[in-house]
């Protein structure tokens, strides 16, 4: 985790430093543009996959010698994401979380596909709120995060490199599924 944390902080100031030196484009911009791309990716993700398999889990393949016992379904992966995404996008921006939210799974009264992509999405125009605050002169504030402070700018890239994780997940998911990752279909 150490290690992560200095990736992130050495990214931190390497973009903000190229962005207050050259002045080539904001850094607001900087993170939409890796933000929108996050967003397609995981969206067009989700939706791919059929309801009848939106509670997939690779644990009922029961893989020899795997380690899948209690991973998350897919649903489960978008729910954690989203939940994620509000919690973090939230902390950049200081506005209240949704009362719903009482772990990092998210609320439990969302369990079909069209409300768990509605969900996601809400977490996506969070995210897209919280990116337009970030500055070159508040980047390097803290602010508060679970039991920790972080620079503004940390938990933007944090809040990206998560969803790109999640992403990743949910693409082996529907590999799994027979169902080829509409971002690696439409960079062909």
């Amino acid at each position: 985790m150490k290690i992560y944390k200095k990736i992130l902080t050495l990214l931190s100031f390497t973009i903000l430093f190229t962005t207050i030196c050259f002045g080539q484009e904001s850094l607001t911009g900087g993170i939409e543009r890796l933000f929108s791309k996050i967003e397609r990716d995981i969206l067009t993700s989700a939706e791919a996959m059929p309801e009848e398999k939106f509670n997939f889990t690779p644990e009922s393949l029961n893989i020899k010698n795997s380690s899948l016992k209690g991973v998350r379904t897919f649903a489960g992966q978008i729910m954690h994401l989203a939940t994620d995404n509000i919690l973090i996008w939230s902390a950049i921006t200081g506005d209240a979380v949704r009362a719903d939210i009482q772990d990092v799974n998210g609320p439990k009264n969302i369990t079909s596909k069209k409300d768990v992509i509605e969900y996601l999405k809400s977490s996506f125009a969070i995210g897209r709120k919280a990116i337009a605050t970030v500055t070159t002169k508040n980047a390097m504030d803290m602010i508060e995060h679970g039991w920790r402070k972080l620079p503004r700018l940390d938990l933007a890239f944090y809040a990206l490199t998560h969803a790109n994780e999640h992403y990743g997940q949910m693409a082996v998911y529907l590999r799994l599924c027979g169902i080829v990752p509409p971002p690696t279909v439409n960079e062909k």
